[in-house]
C-alpha cells in the first residue's frame, strides 16, 4: 500500500485510490488497532502513517489516526518523526500553527512553512526530540526537491 501511495504522489496513477487505501487502513484499525511496530514492524507502521498523512479528504479520520499514532508513540510502538509530520499536517489542514514546521508551501523565495510555527524559538528542540533534522536543513532539502519538480 505504501508503494502505491508513493507512486500516486509521484504522478503514476494507481488502480487503487487514496480512498481505497484509507478504507483499508480504517478496517485494519477497527479489527487490530493502530498498526504498531509489534503488530506490523517499522515498514508497516510507516505505511499506515503515510496513508493517514495523505487522508486530507477525510479530516475526521486523519484526527483519529493522529490520536492513535500519538498513543502508539507514547508506548514506543511508532515513529516520533511520523507523529511530528501528522501533527503538523492536521494543524495545517485546520489553518492552525504547526509544532514542527514539517508542512511547507512554495513562497516567493523558496519553501516556507505552510502555516506559522507555534513557539518557533523552541522548534529545533522539538524537531530533535522527534528525530527530525534542523528546520534549516529540511527547508534546504525541500528547496532542492522543489527545484527538481520544476525541471
Amino acid at each position: 500500500m505504501l508503494e502505491r501511495d508513493q507512486a500516486d504522489r509521484a504522478g503514476t496513477p494507481q488502480h487503487e485510490s487514496d480512498q481505497a487505501r484509507i478504507a483499508r487502513l480504517k478496517e485494519i484499525i477497527r479489527t487490530r488497532g493502530w498498526p504498531t511496530f509489534a503488530l506490523v514492524g517499522a515498514d508497516g507502521g510507516n505505511a499506515a502513517w503515510a496513508i493517514a498523512q495523505h487522508s486530507d479528504q477525510d479530516p475526521t479520520f486523519q484526527q483519529e489516526a493522529l490520536d492513535l499514532l500519538r498513543a502508539a508513540v507514547s508506548a514506543g510502538q511508532a515513529s516520533p518523526g511520523n507523529l511530528a509530520y501528522l501533527e503538523d499536517r492536521v494543524a495545517a489542514g485546520k489553518g492552525e500553527p504547526q509544532v514542527y514546521g514539517t508542512q511547507i508551501r512554495r513562497g516567493p523565495g523558496g519553501p516556507v512553512p505552510a502555516t506559522p510555527i507555534r513557539d518557533e524559538p523552541r522548534v529545533e528542540r522539538r524537531r530533535a526530540e522527534a528525530g527530525l533534522p534542523t528546520l534549516a536543513s529540511y527547508l534546504a532539502e525541500m528547496t532542492t526537491i522543489c527545484a527538481q519538480d520544476t525541471n
